[in-house]
C-alpha cells in the first residue's frame, strides 16, 4: 500500500486524507501544532485508520519515504521540508490539485482575487443552483474541494459544475487546474509575508486565469485595468461605470441600473437583471454581481434563472452582515474584512457617522486609504487585539485622536453603544482590517462572537429600559 503524508489538520487536510484513504493509500496527517481540538480530531481519525501526528513535522528518512505529500492551504509551499521533498523526487501537491484530478471531467468556475472572492463564489453558486444545476460552492468557502471529490468517489452524483473559491495558497500548489471559467475579482497587496513580492502574488493569481478557457476580469480594479488588454486580450471585462468604461468593448457592465451584457464588440447590449434585485449594499457588491452574472451567462444559464438566483440571495455571513438594530443604531458584522482594502470597502458601504471596532493580528499592506476613510466616516474607533497599539500610533500619525484601546470584544460592544448614543452614530461596525488568529480560531468565530455579544447586549439594554 503506497504511503501519503498530508500536512495540516484543518478542514482541507482531513478531506484530503479521507480521499486518499478511499483511493487505497496509507495516510498520515502531520500538524506542527497541538490543542484539545486537534487531539479530539486525532482520536476520531484513528477510528478511520488515519494516523495523526501532532506537535512536529515529518522527517524524510530513506527507509520510510512517502510517495506523495499533500499540503493544506495554510502550510507555506516553500518550507524546507517541502523543498527537500521535491528535490528528492517525492510528488508534492496541494489539496486543490488532488481534488482536481478527481473532478477534472466536470467544468469549474475558478474564482480568485484579493477581496470579493467569497461573495462572488456564493452568489455564482446560488445562480447556478437556481437554474437547477448541482453546483456546490467549495474551496476557500463551504466545503473543501476534496470533500466534494470524496463524495463522488463514494458514489454520489457528480456535480454539474464546481464553483471554487481559490486562494493564492491553493493556486500556488496546483499546476494542472484548468477551469472552464476563471474570474479575477480584485488585486491589491496581501499575503506578502508569504509571497514576498507583489509580482509573485500577481503571477500566482494570473496562473489560474491563464489556465482558464474563458476569463472574466474586474475592469474597475486599478491594477488589473492597468495591465488591461496587454495581458488579457480575450477576457470579458466588467465595469459598474457603464459601457464607455468597458475594456475591449465586450463583457458585463451596469447601465441605467441594470446589469447588461455585450458578448462581442459588435453585438447588441442585453439587459439581464436589475441591480436593486441584489440585497447587498455597496458598489463593490455591484462588481461582484457583474462577475457572477457573467459566469452564469458564459455557462449558458437563462436570464429568468439568473433573476431568481439574485433575488433570493441572502448575502454572505461576516461580510457587511446586519446583526440587529437598537434605538436606530445598526450593528454590522464585517469580520471577513481581514485587510486594509476590505475594511476600507466596509467603511465606504455604511452610513456615517459610525463607531468602528478594528484590530486583531495585523497584516502587511498600505493603510493609507483605510485611514482616510476612518477620518471621513467614523465618530470614534475602538481597538482590540494585538494590533491595537500599532493602530493607535497610525491614527495619531494622521491626526485622528478619537480612539480607545479596549482590547477585547466583550469591552468593545457596550462602549460602542455608549459612544453611538453620544455621537448620534447610525452604525456600529466590526471591520477589523486584521486576521483573527491572536484571539480567535478564524474570522467566522470572531464574527459570531460579535453577533452573540451584540444581541445579548441589545436585549439586556432593551429589557432594563422597559
Amino acid at each position: 500500500m503506497p504511503k501519503a503524508i498530508v500536512m495540516g489538520l484543518g478542514k482541507s487536510g482531513i478531506a484530503a486524507a479521507r480521499l486518499l484513504k478511499q483511493e487505497g493509500w496509507e495516510v498520515e496527517i502531520w500538524d506542527s501544532n497541538t490543542s484539545p481540538f486537534l487531539l479530539e480530531q486525532q482520536q476520531k481519525l484513528a477510528q478511520e485508520q488515519i494516523t495523526v501526528k501532532l506537535g512536529n513535522n515529518p522527517e524524510l528518512k530513506e527507509s520510510q519515504l512517502p510517495k506523495l505529500i499533500v499540503v493544506s492551504p495554510g502550510v507555506p509551499w516553500d518550507i524546507p521540508l517541502l523543498v527537500k521533498a521535491r528535490e528528492m523526487g517525492i510528488e508534492t501537491m496541494g489539496e486543490m490539485e488532488l481534488a482536481w484530478r478527481q473532478l477534472q471531467n466536470i467544468p469549474w468556475v475558478g474564482i480568485t482575487g484579493t477581496n470579493g472572492k467569497t461573495t462572488t463564489t456564493a452568489l455564482t453558486a446560488a445562480i447556478f443552483q437556481a437554474a437547477g444545476l448541482h453546483a456546490p460552492a467549495c474551496g476557500n468557502i463551504g466545503y473543501a474541494v476534496a470533500e466534494v471529490a470524496l463524495e463522488v468517489a463514494l458514489g454520489a452524483k457528480p456535480p454539474d459544475w464546481v464553483i471554487g473559491e481559490l486562494s493564492s495558497y491553493q493556486i500556488e500548489s496546483s499546476w494542472s487546474l484548468f477551469p472552464h471559467i476563471g474570474i479575477w475579482t480584485t488585486f491589491t497587496p496581501d499575503h506578502l509575508a508569504r509571497h514576498k513580492t507583489l509580482e509573485n502574488y500577481y503571477d500566482i493569481k494570473a496562473k489560474l486565469l491563464r489556465n482558464s478557457r474563458l476569463q472574466i476580469i474586474n475592469g474597475d480594479d486599478a491594477y488589473l485595468s492597468k495591465v488591461g488588454l496587454q495581458c488579457w486580450t480575450h477576457a470579458y471585462w466588467t465595469s459598474v461605470k457603464g459601457l464607455g468604461h468597458l475594456i475591449g468593448g465586450k463583457g458585463f457592465y451596469i447601465e441605467n441600473g441594470w446589469v447588461t451584457e455585450k458578448l462581442s464588440s459588435d453585438s447588441e447590449p442585453q439587459p439581464i437583471v436589475a441591480v436593486t434585485d441584489l440585497k447587498m449594499v455597496g458598489e463593490h457588491n455591484q462588481q461582484n454581481l457583474l462577475m457572477s452574472v457573467g459566469a452564469a451567462r458564459l455557462a449558458g444559464i437563462e436570464i429568468a434563472a439568473i433573476n431568481h438566483g439574485v433575488q433570493q440571495f441572502p448575502g454572505v455571513p461576516h461580510r457587511l452582515q446586519h446583526v440587529c438594530t437598537w434605538e436606530g443604531i445598526q450593528f454590522i458584522n464585517d469580520s471577513k474584512a481581514t485587510n486594509y482594502d476590505a475594511a476600507e470597502v466596509g467603511l465606504k458601504s455604511v452610513k456615517s457617522p459610525a463607531i468602528l471596532i478594528a484590530g486583531g493580528e495585523a497584516k502587511a499592506g498600505d493603510d493609507t486609504g483605510w485611514l482616510k476613510r476612518i477620518q471621513e466616516k467614523t465618530a470614534a474607533v475602538l481597538l482590540i487585539g494585538s494590533a491595537a497599539e500599532t493602530f493607535s500610533k497610525r491614527l495619531e500619525t494622521v491626526g485622528y485622536g478619537n480612539f480607545e484601546i479596549v482590547e477585547t470584544m466583550e469591552k468593545a460592544i457596550p462602549r460602542a453603544a455608549q459612544l453611538a448614543k453620544q455621537y448620534q452614530a447610525t452604525t456600529i461596525l466590526l471591520s477589523p482590517a486584521c486576521a483573527s488568529f491572536d484571539q480567535y480560531a478564524n474570522f467566522e468565530v470572531r464574527g459570531e462572537h460579535f453577533q452573540q455579544l451584540s444581541l445579548e447586549w441589545t436585549r439586556s439594554a432593551t429589557t432594563n429600559k422597559d
